[in-house]
């Protein structure tokens, strides 16, 4: 990793656009932009700027040179990186357990049981964010979130099927024609809505 690789990664860790961190540095992005390609390298002042505001030394930022507790810090950003990652794999598991739980019994114990699953990963998601400072990625926040949100969605749209066209169950997953009409378009509602939230907050 050279310093233009340093300074991204640096950046990136701090959830920043190079715009943010042009400003905080006293540049224009585009001098960023070509420190991070490589096309020039920041001054001594510019560089001491940043190894105070990312709590890093400047002989990592010119060199590489990492102390004790920077190597703690990426090993406890691998582990965060893991939860990440798991969050969303239990959240989809909890997923997959509910609709078979359901379609074996129709029970919302099934359904209880899944949303435990489920529960594990957001644990994992949020502990993630404890020991780390990285942001989590795009992917993440949006799968875990439309991961969390399917089922409730399924079950109130059959029961507004249920009460205004007298069909449809209160489900973990749509069934009938009505029930997963409703379900759509509340379901296209939550993923739009949560994917120009997170596109927004990670601007």
């Amino acid at each position: 990793m050279n310093m233009a690789d340093r300074i991204q990664y640096l950046r990136k860790t701090k959830g920043m656009s190079q715009e943010e961190l042009a400003d905080k540095v006293g540049v224009s992005r585009q001098a960023v932009s070509k420190w991070e390609s490589e096309q020039s390298t920041p001054d001594l002042e510019k560089i001491i700027i940043m190894s105070d505001f990312f709590g890093v030394t400047t002989d990592y930022i010119l060199k590489g040179i990492e102390p004790v507790e920077n190597k703690e810090l990426k090993n406890r950003q691998i582990t965060s990186r893991v939860l990440y990652i798991s969050s969303t794999a239990f959240v989809v598991i909890g997923l997959f357990c509910a609709f078979g739980g359901w379609y074996e019994e129709q029970t919302m114990e099934a359904v209880w049981g899944s949303m435990i699953i489920q529960a594990v990963g957001i644990t994992g998601y949020f502990i993630g964010k404890l020991l780390s400072i990285e942001k989590a990625p795009f992917y993440v926040d949006w799968l875990n979130i439309i991961g969390i949100a399917f089922m409730p969605v399924s079950m109130l749209a059959g029961y507004i099927s249920i009460i205004f066209f007298k069909q449809g169950w209160i489900s973990p997953y749509p069934i009938g024609i009505v029930h997963t009409f409703i379900f759509g378009l509340a379901f296209i509602m939550v993923c739009v809505i949560s994917f120009i939230y997170i596109k927004n907050r990670k601007k």
